[in-house]
C-alpha cells in the first residue's frame, strides 16, 4: 500500500518524468485537438465589429434648462452622470428599439431564422442578444456595439441604434409631458374663465356705481358732513342714495376686488406653468452626445482563430495528461 501511495503522489520532477513516459500519448492527443480545432474554427463565421461611443445628455426638462427664472443645476451642454447613464443603458434595452431594428433590417432573414420553426422568437432574441450589446465605460460613456457577417450592416446597424435612442427616450418623456400639458390647460383655462366671471361682476358692480368703496366712502362722508352743516336737503338725499349704493355692493366689491388680485397671481403662476408644459411637450432635444459614429471595420473581429486553436490545443494537453493518470490509477488499484 505504500508503494502505490509513492506512485500516484507527485511532485514537480516525477510529474515531469511521468510526462516523458507518456509523451506520446500525449502527443496524439494533443495534435488531434489541435487539428479538430483548425477544421472547426474555419467553420466558424467570420463577423465584423462597429461601436459608437454616447455621453447622455442631463435629464432635465428643457423648460427648467432654459425658460425657468430658477437656475438648473444640469445644464443643457453639459453631460449627463450617472444616472443618465443608468437611464440610456435600459432605454436601449427595450423592446421598442429592438423591434425597430430588427424591422428595419429584416433581422430574422439577415440571422438565417427558419420563421417556420418552432421557436423562431428565441432563436431571433438569442441571436440579437450576442451580435448587440451595450456597456458602460469607465469614462461614464454608453458603447454600443454590433457584431455581423457584413461589416456595412454592422456600422448601419449600431449607428441606427443610436438613432433610435433619441426617439425612444422622446417617446418616454412625451407621454407624461403631454399628459402634464393636458392638466395644466385645463387648469389655465378653468382659472381664465374664472377671472372673467369676476370681472364681470366687477363691471356690473361699476354700473350700479362703486368704483372704488374705500375712496368713495371716504368723500360721500365728508360731502354728507358738509350737506348737514350747510343745510343742503338736495345735496342730503342725493349723498344719501349714494351712500346706500356702496353700502348695499361695497361689500361685494371689495371681496370680488381682493379675490380677484390674489386670482390675478394665481392665473399668472399658471401661465408660466402652461408655456413650460408646452415647450416640453412640443419641443426636442437631443438626449446623448455622439463621440464615435459607427464605420465598417477593415477587419474581421470575430473568431480569433490563433486564439480558438491555442485554447483547445492546451486543453487537449491538460485533458490527456489527467486522463492518462486518472486511467494508471484505476488501472493500478485493479492490480493491488
Amino acid at each position: 500500500m505504500k508503494q502505490k501511495t509513492e506512485k500516484f503522489t507527485f511532485d514537480s520532477f516525477n510529474l515531469f518524468v511521468y510526462i516523458r513516459k507518456k509523451i506520446v500519448p500525449i502527443a496524439i492527443i494533443t495534435a488531434i485537438g489541435a487539428v479538430a480545432s483548425i477544421i472547426v474554427s474555419l467553420f466558424i463565421e467570420e463577423k465584423f465589429k462597429s461601436n459608437v461611443i454616447l455621453f447622455p445628455a442631463p435629464s432635465t426638462s428643457i423648460s427648467k434648462s432654459l425658460l425657468s427664472s430658477q437656475l438648473s443645476s444640469k445644464a443643457v451642454a453639459t453631460f449627463g452622470e450617472e444616472e443618465e447613464v443608468e437611464q440610456m443603458l435600459q432605454v436601449l434595452h427595450s423592446d421598442e428599439i429592438k423591434e425597430e431594428v430588427i424591422t428595419k433590417f429584416n433581422l430574422i432573414d439577415h440571422y438565417d431564422i427558419d420563421a417556420s420553426s418552432k421557436y423562431p422568437q428565441t432563436a431571433l432574441a438569442r441571436e440579437y442578444k450576442s451580435n448587440i450589446s451595450y456597456s458602460r465605460t469607465e469614462f461614464m460613456s454608453v458603447e454600443i456595439t454590433v457584431l455581423d457577417k457584413d461589416k456595412n450592416k454592422a456600422a448601419a446597424i449600431a449607428n441606427t441604434i443610436g438613432d433610435l435612442l433619441d426617439s425612444a427616450m422622446n417617446n418616454i418623456e412625451k407621454q407624461r409631458a403631454h399628459k402634464g400639458l393636458e392638466i395644466v390647460r385645463a387648469e389655465y383655462f378653468l382659472k381664465k374663465s374664472e377671472m372673467l366671471a369676476l370681472e364681470d361682476s366687477m363691471k356690473l358692480l361699476r354700473e350700479f356705481g362703486v368704483y372704488d368703496y374705500e375712496s368713495q366712502s371716504e368723500v360721500f362722508n365728508t360731502s354728507y358732513a358738509e350737506a348737514i352743516a350747510m343745510g343742503n336737503t338736495k345735496a342730503i338725499e342725493a349723498i344719501e342714495k349714494k351712500l346706500h349704493v356702496l353700502a348695499k355692493y361695497g361689500g361685494a366689491y371689495v371681496s370680488i376686488r381682493d379675490y380677484l388680485k390674489e386670482e390675478t397671481k394665481q392665473l399668472s403662476l399658471l401661465k408660466a406653468k402652461y408655456a413650460e408644459a408646452k415647450v416640453d411637450a412640443e419641443q426636442i432635444m437631443p438626449h446623448k452626445f455622439v463621440v464615435n459614429k459607427a464605420v465598417p471595420a477593415e477587419k474581421k473581429s470575430y473568431p480569433i482563430r490563433w486564439l480558438i486553436v491555442m485554447i483547445a490545443t492546451f486543453g487537449s494537453a491538460i485533458f490527456s495528461l489527467f486522463t492518462l493518470i486518472i486511467t494508471d490509477y484505476f488501472r493500478q488499484l485493479k492490480m493491488s
